[in-house]
């Protein structure tokens, strides 16, 4: 029988998140001091900190030095400053996004620089390590470091592209840390259906319309990644068969309708006028018809497609993310009718559309929840892809692919730490 990798619980999930931020905003505290602050049961307690002491998360600190009359000092606990520091960065077409998360488990901060598009490899890797240490300063970073996750364009074709791994040998040699790559799109997914607008939710389909159009799916509470990397390519469903050709090598994909170029080439097309998104968004606002007649069109095609995926994968909620979807409701409400005209009777009254909550930084900090492994939502993804022929019977996962080993501990938060 193979073994599965711990979930952690909801429940047990809070209860370490209770008590690290307790020492977060307190520092060392003994037993008797957690209790009284965190209200938990002895038993309780005794199970969350047995757990957080095993995956090093926390540590025993100087004893307690006040008289407790006979035996030894109660000792105290603290957060572990040697581990869990991470990075996500998010190499999207036009620009580079990082975020930092501190030795206590807190963003430190987020970043992101536009380039034009194109910009070689080792630039943008350049880049991304100059955001990180206008973040964090100087080299703070290296020698305590978990991990670096990062999002890149497209599907990875089993993470061994000859360009994939010259990017993953440039970021190791800049970092100093273990480097895992995934899809951007899919990352920011993870992100939000772990803080964002689908979190909590078990069950969810994310949409990013953007100068590409991607998305993720999270089925059962687990991200998914399929075969060869490709789960999540939205934008390559063909929409209109004598369409306009893809980069991917079809015709008429959505993301020959829905995404920023294809958008703005429609819109001079129909005789707006308008060279980037600002200009068309400017449009909206001042109700020029051809802007939104264009953007009704777009978003009917999207939410047929939408509806389709809901009745195949059946989740509880859509999110739509992406500089597009910051139009609102000209393009979001014609979504959401051809969703309603689309979905099964069953699911259509159940089923929430979304606005994404995390914006354009939302990939890196997807790359961070994989950097560290710790959300639920990647209990059963794999760490990286296995040898060919090569199946390891002991692991958890699918396909062979050995689980991600994960670690109990707590959600991040989302507030950015001053920094001074």
């Amino acid at each position: 029988m193979q073994s599965r990798p711990d979930v952690v619980s909801p429940a047990r999930r809070g209860h370490e998140q209770a008590v690290l931020g307790l020492l977060r905003a307190h520092g060392p505290l003994n037993r008797g001091e957690l209790s009284r602050r965190c209200g938990l049961s002895r038993t309780t307690l005794h199970d969350t900190l047995s757990g957080l002491l095993a995956t090093g998360a926390v540590v025993t600190a100087m004893p307690d030095e006040a008289p407790r009359g006979r035996g030894r000092p109660a000792e105290k606990l603290a957060l572990n400053p040697a581990v869990g520091q991470a990075l996500g960065i998010d190499f999207a077409r036009r620009a580079v996004h990082v975020a930092a998360v501190g030795v206590t488990y807190e963003i430190v901060g987020s970043a992101g620089e536009a380039h034009p598009p194109g910009l070689p490899w080792p630039d943008r890797v350049a880049l991304a390590e100059r955001l990180v240490r206008r973040l964090v300063g100087g080299g703070l970073w290296q020698g305590v470091l978990k991990g670096v996750g990062v999002g890149v364009v497209g599907p990875l074709a089993g993470a061994r592209d000859r360009t994939l791994s010259g990017v993953e040998a440039l970021l190791r040699e800049r970092f100093g840390g273990p480097v895992l790559l995934d899809n951007n799109t899919r990352l920011a997914a993870l992100a939000e259906s772990t803080w964002g607008a689908a979190a909590g939710d078990q069950d969810a389909l994310y949409l990013r319309l953007s100068y590409g159009v991607g998305g993720g799916v999270v089925a059962g509470g687990v991200l998914h990644r399929g075969a060869d990397g490709v789960s999540g390519e939205i934008g390559h469903i063909p929409v209109d068969p004598a369409g306009k050709p893809c980069e991917c090598g079809g015709t008429g994909c959505l993301e020959t309708v829905a995404s920023i170029r294809a958008v703005l080439d429609g819109y001079r097309a129909r005789g707006g006028r308008g060279d980037d998104l600002p200009a068309l968004a400017a449009a909206v606002e001042a109700e020029d018809p051809i802007a939104l007649g264009l953007l009704r069109d777009v978003g009917t095609e999207v939410g047929r497609v939408l509806a389709a995926l809901s009745n195949a994968i059946g989740p509880r909620v859509i999110v739509i993310g992406g500089e597009l979807a910051e139009i609102g409701a000209p393009l979001l409400e014609p979504v959401q009718e051809a969703l309603d005209a689309g979905a099964v009777p069953i699911s259509r009254h159940r089923l929430t559309l979304r606005r994404a909550t995390l914006g354009e930084v939302a990939g890196a900090f997807g790359g961070v929840a994989l950097a560290l492994g710790e959300s639920p939502l990647l209990s059963r993804y794999p760490a990286a892809e296995p040898e060919p022929g090569r199946v390891d019977s002991r692991a958890g996962g699918h396909g062979g692919v050995p689980a991600r080993p994960r670690l109990a501990l707590t959600p991040l938060s989302l507030t950015p730490v001053s920094r001074g």
